[in-house]
């Protein structure tokens, strides 16, 4: 475990998969985590008990990370009730796959809004808090079909290819005032969604890696805690595989 004592986070999408896996690592490091969700309020609102439980301080907060002044509202929240941020991980994102000839206006439309607009909304209202105290950690999540591209995910992977440019951009506007910014692009992740897969897809995904299995949310969990302490304080711009060797 890193030492997070004292810290406050965001953690976006995080009722579910990767994000509630998130939430829970950071806390369980020491920091009081903020709960974003849009649907999930049951599953949101066990995991800040859970992290309660804990001993650290946590709430759920219904935003659409696809509306700009949903996030704004969301980040003054957190600071009402935290008195700081020191921690972002933009990890909200949605699946709606299809094949160009086929992909909708409405389709492209919804995953660039969540999938990298979300992510930009986030950073650019934790951005002057981050200024002011001249420290802060930010990771964005998004997958190794950002660096590769998907048969039937054009939308998917042009979102998750944006969140790689706006990482390294980012990192290099925040590098003056000592805020870090990284990324992590996961392979399959056995998430709760993912345990719906046809064993074909999953078996696929799994022929992929050099490992010879798929990852956990847990094991996606420890990288990002690790980029969000102080071990990581000088890695900013650099986007790390959680794959199993699945792109190599």
């Amino acid at each position: 475990m890193f030492d997070l004592s004292g810290k406050a986070a965001i953690v976006t999408g995080s009722s579910m998969g990767i994000g509630s896996a998130a939430a829970l690592y950071l806390a369980k490091c020491g920091a009081d985590v903020a709960v974003n969700y849009r649907k999930h309020d049951a599953e949101a609102g066990a995991l800040a008990e859970e992290i309660k439980k804990l001993g650290r301080r946590s709430l759920a907060v219904k935003c659409d990370v696809a509306s700009h002044d949903d996030v704004a509202k969301m980040v003054e929240t957190v600071l009402a009730e935290f008195g700081k941020i020191d921690i972002l991980v933009n990890n909200a994102g949605v699946n709606w796959d299809g094949v160009i000839w086929k992909m909708t206006e409405e389709m492209w439309d919804t995953v660039l809004d969540i999938d990298l607009k979300g992510y930009f909304s986030f950073i650019r209202a934790v951005a002057p808090h981050f200024r002011e105290q001249k420290s802060g950690k930010i990771v964005n999540v998004t997958s190794i079909n950002g660096l590769r591209g998907k048969f039937g995910q054009a939308n998917y992977s042009a979102a998750k290819a944006g969140i790689i440019g706006l990482t390294k951009a980012v990192a290099k506007e925040l590098g003056r005032s000592s805020v870090n910014v990284n990324a992590v692009a996961p392979g399959m992740i056995l998430t709760d969604m993912m345990a719906d897969l046809p064993d074909d897809v999953k078996q696929k995904a799994i022929d992929e890696t050099v490992l010879a299995r798929l990852g956990t949310p847990e094991e996606c969990a420890s990288v990002i805690a690790f980029l969000c302490s102080e071990e990581s304080r000088h890695i900013t711009g650099e986007v790390i595989k959680i794959d199993g060797g699945q792109y190599i």
